[in-house]
């Protein structure tokens, strides 16, 4: 077990782990929750017209429900999407979860490439034995630098 800090990793005996997520301020549970309330206050308010003869409020109500539905699923979607990266003994190991399909890839430690895709600010690209994987994509840019040195650090750490 090394000593070294690391600021994206967590490192647990001989494993060294990089979790990359999205940064989402609700759960899909939560967000089921609050569109199933929203729900009952527009269409509720949209019948309560519907009553007084107002007959167009409650499509439009019906429309808008539709409309936000819509916005958050795609959310929800993506609410789960990250990055994986994991290394233990001589393999590198990065998942990545995009919309809910996952993609996987297992390198050699000792034959892994860590660089920028096209400029400081791009994507890392992780390459070996005939395969690459870019990471980074959760990571501000400006901090993507960082991230590469530091996986870089794990790959030359015994």
């Amino acid at each position: 077990m090394s000593n070294t800090i690391y600021q994206f990793a967590q490192e647990s005996g001989s494993v060294i782990q990089w979790q990359l997520r999205r940064n989402c301020s609700i759960t899909p549970s939560q967000l089921a929750w609050l569109y199933l309330s929203l729900c009952l206050v527009s269409l509720g308010i949209g019948g309560f017209f519907w009553f007084q003869g107002a007959t167009l409020v409650l499509v439009f109500a019906g429309f808008e429900v539709v409309v936000v539905g819509v916005a958050f699923l795609v959310y929800a979607r993506h609410a789960t999407d990250g990055e994986w990266i994991s290394l233990h003994g001589s393999k590198l190991v990065v998942e990545r979860e995009f919309a809910g399909r996952m993609e996987r890839a297992e390198f050699v430690r000792q034959w892994v490439r860590v660089e920028p895709k096209s400029g400081d600010h791009s994507l890392i690209e992780l390459s070996g034995q005939g395969r690459s994987m870019e990471v980074g994509r959760f990571v501000r840019p400006e901090m993507r630098q960082l991230l590469a040195r530091e996986i870089r650090k794990a790959l030359r750490s015994a």
